[in-house]
């Protein structure tokens, strides 16, 4: 056996709380060396004659990555605590692993063995419920539709009147998203994330200039109250963006710092090198990037602590949003976001705080900080095998299953993916504009966990290259959408709400990576049903014989409604086809 590879850390990744009464434990060992494992659980306190009483539960294999197999294993401890080990086995050899390593039989001293203290309520790790079942839409402002003219800046473009450019302004506002809440309504979407609203000077209005004030050309702050009203009466839940890590070049504060060098008093408020203060040919200051426009805030200074956390206050108390996203969110400091999660939550408990990160996240997933973040990895490979194709099948089932083992389960169940955004060239551009790719995309993205989020126009078509070109006006002239592709989405979001297994009810299992070159699948499953996905990726057919024993003949394609004969698991799978099954346990 290979201990090298055992690992288990007794910490929130390997050990966690799902609720007040149940944990999940995981174990890693190297792939295909271990048989089996078994989980030793006893309660510390529980002795017998001088002995320690514990009992064994088998641990199931919940997927494999080209390195390592993953065990869990949940568990209801009577009193909320546990000592617990693992016995490893296959045809050579077995071990116990604990705390402080191997030993060849489960020894007597409880020492010994993990140690789950108690299951503390204010330790669990809570996300407000409604993000599970919610289906987002990100709306780049200046882009989604010009609704009222007469707030249009100077120099602004008729709409869609030619390719976006870095400084380009085509007049869209909050009175143009109002315009077309009702087709949000009927395409199934459940949320709104707007990039920031805010005063600026840009189009993309991540330099901010005013935290408290909505940008002119997008309206006031009347209007954002009538359209947060209207999003909730459709049942729409609104998220802003706001930037915490820099404030824009013309945030006041730091045009006082250019103006009055060391006697400003502002002169904390940012991380400056030394004086004067210089924008050319290289700033003497922080920045995000190398952009002297985008000044690097001191959160560490009480002032703009208080600043900034007043703006996540303001706009929760006084427009009821229900979430923030946090752009650039890990250059901050992560004591400035514990107490931003205090301070917005007592606000309201319920609002969603979305982290962006574009790498491993766990030091911000403690429940201290973030809700979820933007779900990246998920993305990166979900592009590569549709788009970029330069993964195989096998590798893309490894990988998604890595990064299903990165976070525990109840933060899988709000992470937010997403397959484009306003940072990223068009899906459907990546695609080489092909759209049966494409369907297949949103197949996976809207039947997997977490709360997914469509980009603006993906869902009809947009093309276009990185910024700006990810960022083209919305078509609204139907007879130029690509209805079959967005008819195709509306019909998997609807899916997804009157089948919860396909949101985040039951399990996740990927089919195994060795099952087909051409096809990939995976089961979403609880004690009743079972629904299965599977897309061939190919062009070409594909014969499956499905590892499942399922004793009925027959089953339901939820994407065609048509009975499909089981004949134990064997299908034929067309060219580039998706099918989602519904299976009923007997």
């Amino acid at each position: 056996m290979f201990k090298e590879a055992v690992s288990h850390r007794a910490d929130r990744v390997d050990a966690y709380a799902l609720n007040e009464k149940e944990l999940h434990i995981r174990l890693k060992t190297k792939k295909q060396d271990v048989q089996g494992v078994d989980l030793l659980i006893g309660d510390p306190y529980d002795w017998s004659e001088g002995s320690w009483n514990f009992t064994s539960i088998s641990m199931t294999k919940s997927g494999s990555d080209q390195l390592f197999d993953y065990w869990t294993a949940n568990v209801e401890p009577e009193y909320k605590r546990l000592r617990y080990g693992f016995s490893l086995y296959n045809k050579k050899e077995s071990v116990f692993y604990g705390e402080k390593g191997f030993h060849h039989s489960p020894p007597e001293d409880i020492g010994e063995y993990f140690c789950f203290p108690y299951i503390n309520k204010a330790d669990i790790f809570r996300a407000p419920e409604w993000v599970k079942n919610t289906v987002w839409y990100q709306i780049f402002p200046e882009r989604f539709a010009n609704g009222d003219q007469s707030l249009d800046p100077k120099g602004t473009k008729p709409w869609g009147s030619e390719d976006p450019k870095v400084d380009s302004f085509f007049g869209g506002d909050l009175q143009g998203v109002l315009d077309h809440l009702d087709y949000l309504q009927d395409l199934g979407i459940s949320g709104i994330y707007f990039t920031p609203i805010f005063k600026a000077s840009s189009n993309h209005k991540y330099d901010t200039i005013d935290y408290f004030e909505i940008d002119e050309q997008f309206g006031d702050k009347k209007k954002l109250k009538e359209l947060i009203g209207e999003c909730q009466k459709r049942g729409i839940r609104v998220m802003l963006d706001a930037v915490f890590n820099h404030s824009g070049y013309y945030f006041p504060p730091f045009q006082d710092v250019l103006e009055k060098g060391e006697a400003s008093r502002y002169k904390d408020w940012f991380h400056l090198w030394d004086f004067p203060v210089q924008i050319s040919p290289d700033p003497n200051y922080d920045t995000f990037g190398f952009t002297h426009t985008m000044p690097k805030f001191n959160t560490e200074n009480p002032e703009v602590k208080n600043y900034l956390l007043e703006t996540g206050r303001y706009w929760a108390r006084e427009f009821n949003i229900d979430g923030w996203r946090l752009d650039v969110a890990n250059e901050v400091d992560q004591a400035f976001w514990r107490e931003f999660r205090s301070e917005v939550k007592s606000i309201n408990p319920d609002l969603y705080i979305l982290g962006e990160i574009w790498h491993d996240s766990i030091p911000w997933l403690k429940g201290d900080q973030f809700d979820a973040v933007m779900n990246y990895p998920l993305s990166n490979n979900i592009h590569r095998l549709f788009a970029r194709r330069d993964l195989t099948v096998k590798e893309f089932v490894e990988n998604m299953t890595r990064v299903q083992h990165m976070y525990p389960e109840n933060i899988n169940q709000v992470t937010f993916n997403l397959i484009g955004s306003h940072d990223t060239p068009r899906i459907l551009t990546e695609c080489q504009e092909d759209p049966v790719r494409l369907k297949q995309i949103f197949s996976i993205l809207l039947t997997f966990y977490g709360t997914p989020c469509i980009y603006y126009g993906d869902e009809i078509g947009l093309t276009g290259d990185q910024d700006p070109g990810c960022r083209k006006c919305m078509e609204w002239d139907e007879t130029k959408q690509d209805r079959m592709l967005r008819d195709h989405v509306q019909r998997l979001i609807q899916l997804r709400k009157n089948e919860p297994l396909l949101a985040n009810e039951g399990n996740l299992i990927f089919l195994p990576s060795d099952l087909s070159e051409q096809s990939i699948g995976y089961t979403r499953s609880d004690d009743n049903n079972t629904i299965l996905v599977l897309l061939n990726v190919s062009d070409k057919k594909d014969h499956v014989k499905l590892p499942i024993n399922y004793k009925q003949q027959d089953a339901i394609d939820l994407l065609s409604g048509n009975t499909i004969d089981w004949k134990h698991g064997k299908f034929t799978l067309q060219p580039m086809e998706t099918k989602i099954i519904k299976l009923h346990h007997q």
